[in-house]
């Protein structure tokens, strides 16, 4: 991982709140769709009113706030980041991201065949212990991809040194669904735009092997790693085309984004707008959904409730709408209310906290 900028201390605090912003709105984003994956547009205009959700709404047993398998493989991206970036630190031993990662989500693979932390099975000899799968709060199954579930259960872990040459991967090499995308905004928090790129890509192709799935993810850390520098959201995208257009089978993921760049300069945004896009079950469709809304509404809670009123993966569109203004405004910029009923708040900002640190003492 690149070591990109020797902070001062105010650097430093800015860089810790787009931390915290990026995991915290992404979780809100999620928790904001999650009652109403798999719903039409017009079913929840009927259930909500005509402006359809306006704030957190009851989900799963009338709970509030709950969030899904979005924000929990988005932590177990982060708690493997930080491993990787605490072994290079200490021990010098770069390179080995990969294997922490496949490891990390065949812990959150636990977190979904097992009742609780006493089930999990015992570590593997040298990973890490300790960490999420040991909360109870993460054995929850909140409606998993299925090519998530299945590729993990591979145990797959990329080569980092091989290219992205826009050929199927090893792993489900056909699929392209937005579980590549959803979990993969924190590797901008940690990289350049060209190396999230590249981890992010590479760590898509643990569960999902098509181009365009693992280049939608690769795009969404890159967006990141541009907004977390101080780019604006319109430019991080154009950066991030420019890079996208020097990957062979570029073509779905990069037409998603103009398309989404085209329709936010279209003047006022709807939810029919929104769903133009598509429902956002594929990569590259979630992809531009969140960019869409986050750039077409200037307010953040109506961008982040565009982002859910719509037909199809709800939940999905929401957490990337959410990674995105959380790295350009940081935790303070997002809706503080809202944020404080969401499931794990406050070990989702310990966890930012810690990927802040990590980074900033390296």
């Amino acid at each position: 991982m690149d070591q990109w900028w020797k902070p001062s201390w105010e650097a430093a605090a800015v860089y810790r709140s787009r931390v915290r912003g990026c995991l915290l709105g992404g979780a809100l984003g999620d928790a904001l769709g999650y009652p109403v994956e798999f719903a039409s547009l017009d079913r929840i205009r009927a259930l909500h009113g005509a402006r359809g959700v306006t704030g957190l709404v009851p989900g799963a047993h009338g709970a509030v706030g709950l969030i899904s398998d979005d924000t929990q493989m988005t932590l177990f991206t982060t708690e493997a980041l930080v491993q990787a970036h605490a072994r290079e630190r200490e021990k010098g031993i770069g390179g080995g991201w990969a294997l922490l990662l496949r490891r990390s989500y065949e812990r959150w693979l636990e977190t979904q065949t097992k009742s609780g932390p006493r089930e999990a099975a015992p570590p593997q000899s040298g990973a890490p212990t300790g960490g999420l799968v040991t909360e109870a709060w993460l054995y929850a199954r909140r409606a998993p991809g299925n090519a998530c579930l299945s590729g993990v259960a591979q145990m797959y872990a990329p080569d980092p040194l091989l290219p992205l040459d826009g050929r199927p991967g090893q792993v489900n090499p056909d699929s392209k669904g937005c579980g590549t995308v959803m979990r993969s905004a924190p590797f901008g928090l940690v990289n350049t735009a060209d190396a999230a790129f590249a981890m992010a890509a590479r760590g898509a192709q643990i569960t999902h092997g098509h181009p365009t799935g693992y280049y939608a993810a690769g795009a969404l850390a890159a967006i990141v790693a541009h907004l977390v520098a101080g780019e604006s959201l319109e430019g991080s995208v154009l950066r991030t085309l420019r890079l996208l257009e020097r990957h062979p089978g570029h073509q779905e993921t990069t037409a998603a984004l103009r398309e989404a760049l085209d329709l936010a300069a279209q003047g006022a945004p709807t939810a029919e707008k929104v769903e133009t896009l598509g429902e956002g079950w594929v990569a590259e469709q979630a992809l531009a959904i969140g960019v869409y809304c986050a750039l077409a509404e200037p307010r953040v809670e109506d961008a982040l409730l565009l982002s859910v009123n719509h037909s199809g993966d709800s939940d999905s569109t929401g957490s990337i709408c959410g990674n995105l203004l959380g790295a350009r405004h940081g935790d303070v910029g997002l809706p503080h209310a809202w944020v404080g009923r969401v499931e794990g708040r406050a070990r989702i900002a310990a966890l930012a906290d810690d990927l802040a640190a990590e980074c900033v003492r390296g």
